[in-house]
């Protein structure tokens, strides 16, 4: 079980703890390592993670509010059936992560690197991931109406069925990116069009 926080902790390693089912609310952690730390079930809320490590880790069925990851680092965790409701996890790295299925209702994931990460069949509606690199990625199916997507790297990403309407998209070279029955309003075909040259009059 996790110790009660006041203030924040800071350069302190967590390995091998069980915090299964756990509840954090208003921690502050700053330039931590969690090394095959459980949180299966846990709860955080309005938690900050500054600049931390989670190395096989465990999130299954957790449930994060309004929690901020930023610039963390996340190495062969799982976050198997998680769910992210308004959380802010700027500038982190995902590297052979499970990352589906996953609930993330909203919040701020700009500057994250998803390269390689299988994103397929997630609701991604609303979430922004500008200047995120999402290279390799497989985004099949998954939704992402009215997200924030200007200057997001899609070097071979693929994004077959996926739904891009309302979507911005300044700046993304969709010509990188595997489309087939990709679902685009009007302004996204017009920015398709124009980025393989076409003149666009009304």
């Amino acid at each position: 079980m996790s110790e009660p926080v006041t203030g924040a902790i800071t350069g302190r390693t967590y390995s091998g703890e069980d915090w299964y089912g756990d509840e954090l609310v208003d921690a502050v952690y700053a330039g931590c390592t969690f090394s095959d730390v459980d949180l299966t079930e846990a709860t955080t809320r309005n938690v900050v993670f500054r600049e931390c490590t989670f190395h096989n880790c465990r999130f299954n069925s957790s449930t994060h509010v309004s929690t901020a990851f930023i610039a963390a680092d996340f190495r062969r965790c799982n976050f198997f059936d998680a769910t992210l409701e308004g959380c802010k996890l700027d500038g982190s790295v995902f590297a052979e992560c499970t990352m589906r299925p996953m609930k993330v209702l909203g919040g701020s994931w700009r500057s994250v690197t998803l390269r390689g990460a299988h994103l397929g069949g997630l609701d991604l509606s609303g979430l922004d991931l500008r200047e995120s690199d999402l290279s390799m990625s497989d985004l099949t199916a998954t939704v992402l109406r009215e997200a924030k997507l200007d200057g997001a790297t899609v070097r071979e990403t693929t994004l077959v069925n996926a739904d891009l309407r309302g979507a911005s998209l300044a700046g993304v070279d969709l010509r990188e990116a595997s489309l087939k029955d990709t679902r685009l309003d009007l302004p996204g075909a017009v920015h398709l069009a124009e980025i393989y040259g076409a003149v666009v009059e009304p």
